[in-house]
């Protein structure tokens, strides 16, 4: 888990030229150039894999209501609201008074069998997305330009015409699903599927990344990402699993930041680690060479380990720091990254094992053809069950929005968490298994290469 870091600094150069590299247009698969615009299917996909919601290619007024509810937290009415068509009793009046309690449903009476029309659904969708307040800024020029994109309908009153309009300048409603606004049609799936995507997005609850492997422009967004972020420091949490190394209950940990989690698909996604920014925009640009695409965001993270006092002073620089122990040895504080792949399909990801073994996975010291900075044992894993993963555990502390994790067997799980508890009686620590690499597992197990 744990790696010597180079200076940033050092990378500039080498950054600037692999990325003139990366970016020449002539050996770049033509996807490359395309901009990645996020599809009803991967909306379904993450509704799905999220909030356990499916859209029907027949829904209804009640069906949309309750899916809104789901996605924005189930919110809660504390007054009983007495709608006129939805009993108590029913199914759906929790979600319904949530939404109506909130704002998003205006009348208690909800016709919740009628056929779902889409603009009923982008006015419900609007309001979700927490754009009211703009909506009515809009005054009737505005609106009139905005509807001229929906075939201008008619019989709309003027809060209802506002708020579609700000639903077409604001992007809720996408210019290829327009078509469906001039005749008072039905919802089509798909337009469903992309407003309750949208209201994930604009609520900030949906997929978070800086880019995708294809994006011209991946490698400054990342080298930019590493550059700007900093060693993480948590002193409470620190001293608890600090407390941990030096009495060897772990041999190193991770800080990390949860705001920068992707909240990605995981049966899509590969976790890799690793510490060098040079290594990671050439793993990007081996990615774009092998034809594959994914959507990338980076984590940082800062790994702990013991530095032994017979290695010598430990490097200080802006990637690594260290404190001196009361045995004379060091904790090293070294600054690394997640970078999280999120791939299109499952046989992406399965590609990308192949890939990492046959071109940043060393085998022998002086070894060429690899991407710059590989490892003996790289660090990609994986939360979800994959085809060259093997299970290992991991053990997390939490403290607000920053965590502690350490790695090990699933059988040490138990005797760690035992050595937590004597650090710290109030210490909490949660454990989960995934899948790691072979060539880690074998590092973690005291194998050999």
């Amino acid at each position: 888990m744990q790696r010597s870091v180079s200076p940033a600094v050092k990378y500039l150069a080498a950054f600037m030229l692999s990325a003139a590299l990366f970016i020449n247009t002539a050996i770049l698969p033509a996807s490359a150039a395309t901009a990645n615009v996020e599809s009803p299917q991967e909306y379904a996909v993450f509704l799905k894999d999220k909030y356990n919601v499916t859209v029907a290619s027949e829904a209804t007024k009640g069906d949309f209501i309750q899916q809104v509810a789901a996605i924005i937290g189930n919110p809660k009415t504390e007054k009983a609201v007495a709608f006129t068509d939805v009993a108590a009793a029913d199914s759906l009046y929790a979600s319904a008074a949530g939404l109506y309690g909130k704002g998003i449903l205006s009348g208690t009476t909800v016709q919740p069998e009628q056929p779902l029309k889409s603009w009923v659904a982008a006015l419900i969708a609007l309001r979700a997305a927490n754009l009211q307040e703009l909506a009515f800024t809009y005054p009737q020029e505005k609106v009139d330009a905005a509807l001229a994109k929906l075939g201008s309908p008619s019989g709309l009153n003027t809060a209802t015409a506002q708020e579609l309009a700000a639903a077409v300048d604001t992007g809720l409603i996408p210019a290829e699903y327009y078509g469906e606004f001039k005749s008072n049609a039905v919802a089509s799936s798909e337009l469903t599927q992309v407003l309750l995507g949208k209201v994930l997005t604009i609520n900030g609850k949906y997929k978070q990344y800086i880019g995708s492997v294809s994006d011209p422009d991946i490698y400054s967004k990342f080298y930019t990402a590493y550059t700007t972020s900093n060693i993480i420091q948590i002193p409470e949490l620190q001293e608890v699993v600090d407390s941990a190394l030096k009495q060897d209950i772990v041999t190193g940990y991770n800080l990390k930041d949860s705001r920068f989690d992707s909240n990605f698909v995981e049966s899509l996604s590969v976790t890799y680690g690793h510490s060098n920014v040079k290594h990671a925009l050439q793993l990007i640009g081996l990615l774009r060479s092998e034809g594959l695409d994914a959507k990338v965001q980076f984590e940082p993270k800062t790994s702990a380990y013991i530095h032994m006092k017979e290695w010598g002073e430990p490097r200080i620089d802006d990637t690594n720091t260290a404190v001196l122990t009361e045995s004379g040895n060091y904790i090293n504080y070294a600054k690394e990254y997640d970078i999280k792949f999120e791939f299109a399909t499952a046989a992406d990801k399965e590609k990308f094992n192949s890939i990492i073994l046959a071109y940043a996975k060393k085998d022998d010291k002086d070894q060429k053809g690899l991407i710059a900075g590989s490892w003996f044992q790289p660090l990609y894993y994986t939360l979800t069950q994959a085809e060259g993963y093997k299970q290992i555990a991991n053990n997390k502390i939490v403290d607000g929005h920053y965590y502690a994790q350490t790695f090990s067997l699933p059988d040490k799980t138990d005797e760690i968490a035992k050595g937590f508890a004597k650090v710290d009686p109030d210490v909490k620590v949660s454990t989960y298994t995934f899948w790691v690499d072979g060539p880690f597992f074998n590092y973690l197990n005291g194998e050999g290469l």
